[in-house]
């Protein structure tokens, strides 16, 4: 999808299906991508709320906040978030707030410093990764890859616990199977936890933090 058309006004995609350009977005926008999306019932304050919140922290920050931050600053639970924006957090919220998925990583503190430190590691391994340090082909994952990708981040101690393995190893069997990244709600709902404990795991967030560690990436 490269063109976006509502009450006859166009828009540029992306190759994803992202709005290309921040400043071009409108309510229409939010509006006609949410019936692309097959929101039923149209968008209520309770979406622009969470969809306006994302735009302004963008525009001040600008990065696109963490889940854990959408919900906390909204008061919303992850049952409330899914119930609002079903498709998931990245690929529904952020999208119709006009949020592109690479801008979603713009700003990180934690970009590989050297190509060096990203390639190479103790045990004569190497790994190739796009530019905001995903690694390309999900095959080439490994374990020595997520501990030294944990060793990177945010991770408590820089050490991965049993119930880091549940949610990274979720990751990975369902991408075998499905050969796609599940959302954050199907995440937290298939290993029994809330969005609280999932944010103390990855602090640096859902897709920039668990799913970068267990080797996959959001296409």
């Amino acid at each position: 999808m490269e063109a976006f058309a509502y009450k006859d006004k166009n828009y540029d995609l992306d190759e994803k299906g992202f709005l290309k350009h921040f400043d071009k977005w409108d309510t229409d926008f939010a509006e006609g991508m949410a019936r692309e999306l097959k929101y039923e019932g149209g968008l209520t304050k309770e979406h622009f709320d969470v969809i306006n919140y994302i735009r302004e922290t963008y525009r001040s920050t600008g990065r696109c906040p963490l889940v854990y931050e959408t919900c906390r600053m909204n008061g919303l639970r992850i049952k409330e978030l899914k119930r609002l924006f079903p498709s998931g957090y990245l690929r529904g919220a952020c999208r119709l707030a006009g949020i592109t998925y690479k801008e979603g990583y713009l700003g990180q503190s934690y970009l590989p410093k050297t190509a060096e430190d990203l390639n190479t590691i103790a045990v004569n391994m190497t790994y190739e990764v796009d530019a905001r340090g995903f690694l390309v082909d999900p095959n080439d994952w490994n374990e020595y890859y997520a501990v030294f990708r944990a060793h990177e981040m945010k991770i408590p101690g820089g050490k991965l616990s049993d119930r880091h393995w549940q949610v990274i190893r979720y990751l990975r069997e369902y991408y075998e199977e499905n050969r796609a990244v599940p959302t954050v709600y199907q995440t937290c709902e298939a290993n029994g936890m809330e969005l609280e404990e999932l944010e103390q795991l990855f602090p640096d967030g859902y897709h920039r933090g668990a799913v970068k560690i267990a080797g996959l990436r959001v296409r």
